[in-house]
């Protein structure tokens, strides 16, 4: 990856906004323009900050335990340890190297982290500047190496699907497919599942964020599915809907008016057209069909460092797609007592049409 450019970039929008600095608090966003690639257990423990002078060289601020993965994993930044805390060594480090504006992620920061950061600038004279997705903007749009690379997450996602797929039967667990399919992704390579995998069985697939649980899986009915890893730091997001057995006239005909809606969708993206359009392609076939009231959330969301980014596909965001996003087209239908349908692949968008990345429609056409 090209961190030394995706910091120039930043570098540049700072000079523009007359400030000195920023520091980069946001996992993915650290790991984007670092190579830094450890993860905060939640929002209130960081592994580290990265610090990007406006005209000098990037600083990765962290402690003890992450100096070494610190210093291997990045070139052209200096590593400097905090053993006293972020804080007390923010207040030696920015008038040592002039700092007298700096911008901070807003949107990541805790309350109470921003009033202790507020406090220790006013008192050295540093103007606090709030900012909110400065680097989130430029993830939206993937090289052709961040291309590649979520290619691949995605091919290996559905490798193991197809390999678990062949386990399951009547009686299974849920958990015991999720277990599987998460275990699978470590021993394949993957650093681990972009979110915690869903596995719902009948009426439970009505719950489109159903966690999985010790419930046996049904003969004859829904089995939703939706699945995603990281790899080399992308993710890769995808949902199926099958039956184990016989599947019903009814669930046929759901599970084929969401493919006609997804579809329809894929066939509308492109470079210039709207999100909010590309929802309502999907909608309009669904709402034709009968069922318009069960499909109650956005059509999709964008993919990358995280598996939800910008842009989101929703009936509300007119905004533009840019080529090289990579969103997700995920259709579904949730009948309450009954059970539901999602179907979700992954695409690129290009200058004029899209590239679905998925290479297995083996369960979607039916």
């Amino acid at each position: 990856m090209n961190y030394s450019r995706r910091i120039k970039k930043v570098q540049e929008r700072l000079r523009r906004k007359k400030i000195d600095a920023i520091l980069i608090t946001q996992p993915q966003n650290r790991r984007y323009l670092s190579g830094y690639s450890a993860g905060d257990h939640d929002i209130g423990e960081s592994s580290g900050a990265l610090l990007i002078p406006a005209r000098e060289k990037p600083i990765l601020l962290t402690d003890f335990r992450f100096q070494l993965q610190a210093q291997q994993e990045t070139k052209g930044i200096d590593v400097l340890l905090y053993p006293k805390g972020l804080h007390t060594l923010l207040k030696g480090l920015l008038p040592d190297i002039g700092i007298t504006s700096l911008a901070f992620e807003s949107h990541y920061t805790l309350h109470n982290v921003a009033k202790t950061l507020k406090s220790m600038c006013k008192k050295l004279s540093i103007t606090l500047h709030p900012t909110s997705d400065m680097v989130e903007k430029m993830r939206q749009i993937k090289d052709k190496k961040e291309i590649e690379i979520i290619r691949r997450s995605v091919f290996l996602n559905e490798k193991i699907f197809r390999k678990i797929y062949k386990t399951i039967y009547p009686g299974h667990t849920e958990i015991d497919v999720a277990l599987a399919l998460e275990a699978t992704m470590r021993r394949r390579g993957a650093e681990g599942p972009s979110f915690e995998t869903i596995v719902a069985t009948g009426a439970r697939s009505a719950l489109p964020h159903s966690v999985p649980g010790t419930v046996k899986i049904l003969k004859n009915k829904a089995l939703m599915i939706d699945m995603g890893l990281i790899l080399d730091g992308y993710c890769s997001d995808m949902t199926r809907t099958f039956v184990v057995g016989k599947a019903s006239k009814k669930y046929l005909k759901i599970h084929r008016l969401v493919r006609k809606a997804q579809l329809a969708a894929i066939k509308q993206i492109r470079a210039g057209v709207s999100a909010a359009s590309i929802d309502k392609a999907a909608r309009d076939i669904i709402v034709r069909g009968g069922y318009g009231k069960y499909f109650g959330h956005a059509l999709g969301h964008g993919v990358g460092m995280a598996v939800h980014e910008a842009p989101r596909l929703g009936g509300r965001n007119r905004r533009l797609l840019k080529a090289g996003m990579i969103i997700t087209v995920e259709p579904g239908i949730y009948l309450p007592d009954w059970g539901g349908v999602r179907l979700e692949n992954m695409v690129v968008v290009r200058e004029d049409s899209c590239d679905v990345l998925n290479q297995d429609t083996t369960w979607l056409d039916i």
